[in-house]
């Protein structure tokens, strides 16, 4: 084999291969359109006397000749069957080995079911339209000897030229697939100029939320929680001996055990339990509510009502008693409130509104922005594989080529 031809194009190679070919399947093609031509003939001619054998057999019938009127039927009947089937053989347009094939097949199924008709119904039509039998029977024997011509050369002759007209016609599809590969290109190109946009407008509005969140009010009022909940926590751990008592007066106060627990006092307990950062933030300067529970604690410590263990008494009774004669959570209720103050006044206020607002419509245009660019992304994802199976179509087409041309002409070509 020669040495490889290389081609950047299948255009290229589909100019070459023409040059190639040429001198081969010009003559092939043309003796091929001949034989059709011939068969076509032959096949309008049995149509032709087909006609007769209706037009004679119609007459035979109108006269009523009781002697012949069945026979007349009989054929009257068959010559229809004639007509309709060979009617339908349609010669190709096209002259190819694959289609030329296919007509020579269809010929040959029809050929075999008019003998069997043949077979079965003229011997019985005889000795009637011996003329006009004897015509359909010499035109319908030429026209098998021009099927047999053509099916020789199909079979014999054109049959070689076959691998070089798949060749030539897969290089056309070839064509074809590489120009529909470039429209897929284009849409690719066109999702993705279609995503980017939106790639940008969530990421703008993600920045303008990240402002958000990060200066201004909400960040002031993020920062005041933080603190709140620090300062809450210290609380905790300053009352930390005080829970287990306040808990034991709580259950004491609502199963009648005395105490003399207001409402108020008890709402009040619950509250240094659960939040006491609120609890004291809320309280009067000088908390004189947590003063009023306390002194009842004491009472109830010294009266041993709360069955409290020592150690836990004894803690009980000196965080008691700091907070009562040192004023131990003065300074704290006053950082406390202006905390609370501060934070209450952010929430209240027009700006942080405004910025809630803000960030509500930020969020949904991003929700819809990200429905969008699903969308997108999904239609892009299909886009991508119809490109990748295009483009692994034309390299199998092109290795199929390249594999029949080296059959067909012994010579070694690639296709870029």
């Amino acid at each position: 084999m020669e040495t490889t031809i290389q081609f950047s194009t299948s255009l290229d190679a589909k100019r070459w291969l023409e040059s190639q070919t040429v001198a081969v399947l010009t003559p092939v093609n043309a003796q091929a359109k001949k034989l059709r031509d011939d068969m076509n003939l032959q096949v309008q001619a049995i149509m032709e006397v087909s006609k007769s054998l209706l037009d004679a057999s119609t007459k035979e019938i109108e006269k009523r000749n009781m002697k012949v009127y069945n026979r007349a039927r009989a054929l009257n009947k068959l010559a229809r069957l004639f007509i309709d089937r060979f009617k339908k053989l349609t010669a190709p347009e096209h002259v190819t080995y694959d289609s030329i094939n296919k007509y020579v097949q269809e010929i040959q199924r029809v050929f075999l079911v008019t003998e069997i008709d043949l077979k079965n119904w003229f011997p019985r039509i005889s000795p009637f339209f011996i003329m006009d039998r004897r015509k359909f029977l010499a035109t319908y024997e030429k026209a098998k000897q021009t099927y047999t011509y053509l099916n020789d050369y199909v079979t014999k002759e054109y049959v070689k030229a076959k691998t070089l007209e798949e060749a030539l016609q897969q290089l056309n599809d070839l064509q074809g697939i590489e120009k529909h590969l470039l429209t897929i290109q284009e849409d690719k190109d066109n999702i993705k100029n279609e995503r980017i946009p939106i790639e940008q407008e969530i990421a703008d509005l993600e920045e303008k939320i990240y402002a958000l969140q990060n200066k201004g009010p909400i960040n002031k009022l993020k920062l005041i929680n933080i603190e709140i909940e620090n300062l809450n926590n210290e609380l905790k751990n300053t009352l930390r001996h005080l829970q287990k008592p306040f808990i034991k007066m709580q259950a004491l106060a609502i199963s009648g055990g005395g105490g003399g627990i207001t409402p108020d006092e008890l709402a009040k307990v619950n509250q240094y339990i659960d939040n006491p950062f609120e609890a004291l933030a809320q309280e009067q300067n000088g908390y004189p509510l947590l003063k009023e529970v306390l002194l009842k604690l004491e009472s109830l410590i010294a009266k041993d009502k709360l069955k409290l263990k020592p150690d836990k008494a004894r803690k009980a009774e000196q965080t008691t008693k700091e907070i009562l004669q040192n004023d131990l959570l003065a300074n704290q209720q006053e950082r406390f409130k202006e905390l609370a103050q501060t934070r209450d006044d952010l929430l209240s206020s027009a700006k942080l509104d405004e910025v809630n607002r803000n960030l509500a419509q930020y969020q949904e245009q991003i929700i819809q922005l990200k429905a969008r660019k699903t969308s997108v992304e999904t239609h892009e994802s299909v886009k991508a594989n119809t490109y990748q199976e295009t483009v692994d179509k034309i390299s199998n087409l092109k290795r199929i080529v390249e594999k029949n041309i080296a059959a067909a002409l012994d010579k070694s070509i690639q296709i870029a």
